[in-house]
């Protein structure tokens, strides 16, 4: 099985194990390094240093002129940016939890995503949006969303997924290096999941690409955000009963690199996709779709989703219920495969 952050470093300087909201951390102390035009808006961001702590230790070193404490009004501090934007700077927005976006949502969709386009390229908007998304920490309502696929349907805005401490930190820094806006999903409940990451390397990827984190030649198994490490295990788990799977880790959710999924799926004949957020309308829907309309001479098996429920998220005591969890995403590996499974019943295989 192949390493989920990069190849072997360890000799090499700058590298340091971080956990995820860490390297987070460093991805944004880096970025204010390089640009003085990079400034960072959110709510309890400076003082408090975020509610995760993200932004710990930034204000003191940057001053509070680049690490801005807002009022709690994500439409203002969108707004904000844009106009910021405007002028000349990069300015990276936290949003304080996934549920709290939709009051910018008006702000992300009618003015970020469009300006670039309604001035006939003149005016660019390298805008970060930053969104810890994802279940799994026992909150809230409001606090365990997955609101990815509102903003994948925006043209005009890019979506990214990190999974690992070495992406979260390559990737942000590119998202904010770039001229276009990026929504930066960070699962939450990997926060404190730990890896190492080269500080000084150049990515092996851009935030675009895909990234195949282990081959397979029966079944390709495509996840992002929080359900990477479910992956895997479900690929380690599968690799015991006989069954080789390919995991990518899709990483960029608009645009998504159709081309390293197409070349697995020409080879495995199955495809399982995975998310945390509902089914109907999801990135699963979309991937499945191109996939079969790109490979369908060589599927051997419809396309599997294995979601979360068409429901609102749950009460904290029930979300073990709603998010995909090992045991689903082998079950759905098992329908690719035409074995006994949770819809077939206990018939007997041929």
């Amino acid at each position: 099985m192949s390493d989920t952050t990069a190849p072997n470093i360890e000799a090499a300087e700058g590298v340091r194990t971080l956990t995820l909201s860490k390297a987070i951390n460093e991805g944004l102390r880096r970025a204010l390094q390089d640009d003085d035009k990079v400034v960072l808006m959110g709510e309890d961001i400076g003082e408090l240093g975020g509610v995760f702590r993200v932004t710990d230790g930034l204000k003191a070193e940057f001053g509070a002129k680049r690490v801005i404490d807002t009022p709690l009004a994500e439409a203002g501090i969108i707004g904000t940016a844009v106009g910021l934007a405007y002028r000349g700077y990069r300015p990276v927005c936290e949003i304080q939890f996934d549920g709290f976006i939709y009051p910018g949502f008006d702000q992300i969709v009618t003015q970020v995503a469009k300006l670039h386009a309604r001035t006939s390229g003149d005016v660019r908007m390298p805008i970060t949006i930053r969104v810890p998304f994802g279940g799994g920490i026992g909150s809230v309502e409001h606090h365990s969303e997955s609101p990815e696929a509102y903003f994948a349907h925006t043209a005009g805005l890019r979506v990214v997924a990190c999974s690992n401490p070495q992406d979260a930190y390559s990737m942000l820094r590119e998202a904010v290096a770039s001229d276009d806006p990026v929504l930066f999903f960070e699962p939450k409940r990997r926060y404190w999941m730990k890896g190492e990451v080269d500080l000084d390397a150049e990515p092996d990827l851009t935030m675009g690409s895909a990234r195949v984190l282990t081959n397979g030649t029966d079944v390709t198994l495509v996840a992002y955000g929080p359900l990477v490490p479910t992956a895997l295990d479900a690929a380690a788990a599968a690799a015991d009963d006989g069954v080789s799977v390919e995991v990518i880790d899709v990483r960029s959710l608009q645009p998504v690199d159709f081309a390293t999924i197409e070349a697995s799926v020409r080879v495995t004949g199955r495809l399982v996709i995975t998310h945390e957020a509902q089914r109907f309308g999801g990135i699963g829907a979309e991937i499945a779709s191109t996939i079969t309309e790109r490979c369908f001479e060589y599927l051997e098996a419809a396309p599997q989703r294995i979601t979360g429920f068409d429901t609102p998220y749950p009460p904290a005591a029930f979300e073990e219920h709603f998010l995909p969890d090992l045991d689903r995403i082998l079950d759905g590996i098992d329908r690719a495969m035409g074995r006994r499974n949770s819809l077939s019943g206990w018939r007997f295989e041929q």
